[in-house]
């Protein structure tokens, strides 16, 4: 007696079920990575007012020290920006020689000039930002630690255009405070990001930083806390 289905199709069910298992799977996993900072956060780069401030000339080329702008970051939580006269102190009309040689360099840096003559301040956009149920982010305490700028921020003198290139959530802070050591470096290079680049990226001296990082542990009393009170409260 003849079959109405071949013997094939037995088989039917079984594949179907791994189709489905298969695709809940996958739409798991996109919407795992999709709705997490790792994915809207990291590369953010909002448009800042003249085009931006470029890191990449003044702290990459010209060597400008971080602290020079951010002059509480170690003495405050927060990496403060800072105002107009700073910026004016070298934008004035005539005072550097691009002013009377470049018309792009004039044209570019008119809003600083603007804002001083008018007593406003320049609207930056903010780019690292935590939820506003976290504490803000402590600068203070982790550069006085030894953790370098580049830990959290990348290099960001090869940034001509700042943007975030670590996703800050909470599994990546607490990663790094049960395991401190690999970020921690010398205090007085914590501030020069090209030589913590190279520190970093130089394969054949990980257990030399490894060592370094657990001595820095045990001689600057690190204990990154690890409640819940630490950060939201």
């Amino acid at each position: 007696m003849s079959t109405i289905f071949p013997k094939w199709t037995n088989s039917l069910p079984t594949l179907a079920a791994a189709v489905a298992v298969g695709g809940l799977a996958t739409v798991v996993g996109a919407m795992w990575y999709t709705f997490t900072p790792a994915y809207w956060n990291v590369g953010y780069m909002p448009v800042q007012p003249g085009g931006g401030f470029n890191h990449q000339l003044h702290a990459g080329k010209l060597g400008m020290d971080c602290r020079y702008c951010h002059t509480k970051v170690e003495e405050s939580a927060e990496a403060n920006i800072p105002n107009v006269a700073t910026c004016y102190g070298c934008h004035a009309e005539g005072r550097l020689a691009l002013y009377n040689t470049s018309a792009v360099h004039k044209e570019k840096t008119s809003f600083v000039r603007e804002a001083y003559a008018e007593d406003k301040a320049i609207e930056w956009r903010r780019v690292h930002k935590v939820p506003d149920y976290v504490r803000n982010f402590p600068h203070d305490a982790h550069i006085n630690a030894g953790v370098s700028c580049y830990s959290c921020h990348g290099n960001i003198a090869r940034m001509a255009e700042v943007y975030q290139s670590q996703p800050l959530h909470m599994s990546w802070c607490l990663e790094c405070h049960r395991n401190p050591e690999p970020n921690l470096v010398p205090k007085d290079m914590v501030f020069r990001l090209f030589e913590v680049e190279q520190r970093f990226a130089e394969k054949s001296s990980a257990q030399t930083r490894a060592d370094e990082g657990k001595k820095f542990y045990e001689e600057r009393h690190i204990a990154g806390p690890e409640n819940c009170g630490a950060c939201h409260y």
